[in-house]
């Protein structure tokens, strides 16, 4: 009931920029581009102000939501779920501070460690969690340009694929967001699955990123 409260709340406080919508899969409709924020140590950021668990990551956002896992290229979806097995182990292991409304189980973990994953998903991809901190790959770039698109004026999917390969020229870094990159690629214009959107020399959002935060 406490974590019903403080999410009805959340909303309230923040509805400019994000909306209950009951149509979509996550639970949420997000009115403006949202505000992130790099996580301090990791290439992932997360936005200090969501009424979810909000995360970008490898040129995809991530949200996680009633113990489901969701991806869009675009800041407002349309989202896809993902099964664990196939989110990046940088995503997962964001400490648990930085999850803004936690389940209920997640209470009692330390702040400072991921989430517990479960036994068996930790046997599936072993020493997930043992990584060299002092070697961190650059964060991707923000796809800043998705902050001329909000309200009405958000694009529908296809236009969303021709928007992106023209502003946007970042190829994710892990396979297994290739993967689900070029899903979204395949079902939005299979004619140009494979076309290398860093080819060209448009908008401001490319290269292989940098420690920045976006205020």
């Amino acid at each position: 009931m406490r974590y019903l409260m403080c999410f009805a709340l959340a909303t309230l406080l923040h509805a400019p920029a994000w909306a209950h919508d009951h149509s979509d899969d996550v639970g949420f409709t997000i009115r403006l581009y949202p505000s992130l924020v790099r996580v301090p140590g990791y290439p992932v950021y997360y936005d200090p102000h969501a009424p979810s668990n909000y995360f970008f990551y490898d040129g995809l956002y991530w949200v996680f939501q009633g113990d489901n896992w969701y991806q869009s290229p675009w800041y407002n979806g349309p989202w896809h779920a993902v099964r664990p097995i196939y989110v990046p182990e940088y995503v997962l292991r964001v400490p648990v501070r930085y999850y803004r409304y936690p389940p209920g189980y997640f209470h009692g973990w330390r702040a400072d460690a991921p989430p517990h994953w479960g036994n068996e998903w930790e046997q599936q991809r072993k020493g997930w969690n043992e990584w060299n901190r002092k070697s961190v790959p650059p964060p991707a770039p923000l796809p800043r340009y998705q902050r001329n698109y909000s309200g009405d004026h958000y694009p529908a999917p296809p236009q969303q694929y021709a928007i992106r390969s023209e502003k946007y020229g970042y190829q994710p870094r892990e396979a297994l967001t290739r993967q689900q990159w070029q899903a979204a690629d395949e079902s939005h214009d299979p004619k140009e699955h494979g076309h290398r959107h860093g080819d060209d020399d448009h908008g401001d959002d490319r290269g292989n990123g940098r420690d920045k935060h976006d205020d």
